[in-house]
């Protein structure tokens, strides 16, 4: 069963096309990852998703139902996770949870067992009658997945749930993340860091310039890859000239190492060699290995940094 179904999903912001006919859907009970770089379309197709914005051409459809018809109904199980933490800033924690139990209608006495729930689970109980504006960015993130969650919804979006968290935050939002999908849930999730979808999601699509450039679970994105091999290197001293390495498609310079990516990978370390002894240089390590996810990322929306 499918509890998104998006056909011909379209939308212009006057002559810009930021979102250009794209088709997926997302399977009952998986963590489904929506992958891009700045500007591709991510947030844009969350925003429609989630009743935010209209499309301009497209059907969408969750819980087979139509969103334009009925909203509400779709809206009532659902819970969302906007990029930026949006708890009222002069409530407190309890007072933000109790609020959004009000507006979804349940009962006061389900509303207090559910708060104190949440405020364990996230870290947050000893905190709760503390003002959300003393909060640290992480320790908001942590209240808006629980205030998302309070009401038990069976489709979660999350919108860069772990971005510029600290190390802890991000490890218990993940923890979470898991738990809820193994509970039932279906999760979509918008991510720019390529080791959380690697690590969370079932399946992934990637839109670069609001387009679908690829769909399918993180493995088999992997394989688009394997033509190539990535060699990893670093010298001592630490001196390295580029033009020297001639049967490489692309090279990275990553600090005191090199990444170098071959579909000639024997050239290229035979290369590295003459050059170190040319040069006089020690190998400290010379590493080969398959292209990760990010590296395939890489390859299927551009390197603009270079």
């Amino acid at each position: 069963m499918n509890v998104i179904e998006v056909e011909g999903l379209t939308k212009y912001y006057g002559n810009f096309l930021a979102v250009d006919h794209i088709d997926f859907e997302v399977k009952k009970g998986e963590i489904f990852g929506f992958l891009g770089p700045n500007g591709a379309g991510k947030t844009t197709t969350i925003r429609m998703l989630t009743g935010i914005l209209r499309p301009s051409e497209g059907k969408i459809r969750i819980f087979d139902m139509n969103l334009r018809e009925k909203m509400l109904d779709i809206k009532e199980r659902m819970g969302i996770v906007p990029e930026m933490a949006n708890p009222y800033i002069d409530l407190t924690a309890l007072q933000n949870l109790m609020l959004v139990g009000r507006l979804y209608g349940m009962k006061k006495g389900e509303i207090k067992e559910r708060c104190v729930e949440l405020l364990r689970l996230f870290g947050l109980y000893e905190k709760k009658d503390k003002k959300v504006r003393s909060f640290s960015k992480g320790l908001k993130q942590r209240l808006s997945l629980a205030m998302a969650l309070l009401p038990d919804p069976v489709l979660l979006f999350l919108d860069e749930p772990t971005s510029g968290l600290d190390v802890m935050s991000a490890r218990l939002i993940k923890r979470v993340i898991r738990e809820e999908n193994r509970k039932g849930k279906t999760i979509f999730m918008s991510t720019h860091n390529m080791a959380d979808a690697n690590e969370l999601c079932s399946r992934i699509a990637i839109i670069n310039h609001g387009r679908l450039v690829a769909i399918d679970t993180p493995e088999k994105l992997k394989k688009i890859g394997e033509r190539h091999t990535v060699i990893e290197l670093s010298l001592e001293p630490f001196k390295f000239d580029a033009e020297r390495i001639t049967s490489a498609d692309r090279i990275e310079l990553l600090g005191d190492k090199v990444k170098i990516y071959t579909r000639d990978a024997d050239s290229v370390i035979k290369e590295i060699v003459d050059y170190a002894k040319k040069e006089d240089l020690k190998i400290l390590s010379l590493t080969t290995e398959k292209p990760s996810l990010e590296d395939v990322f890489v390859y299927l929306v551009g390197d603009k940094s270079e």
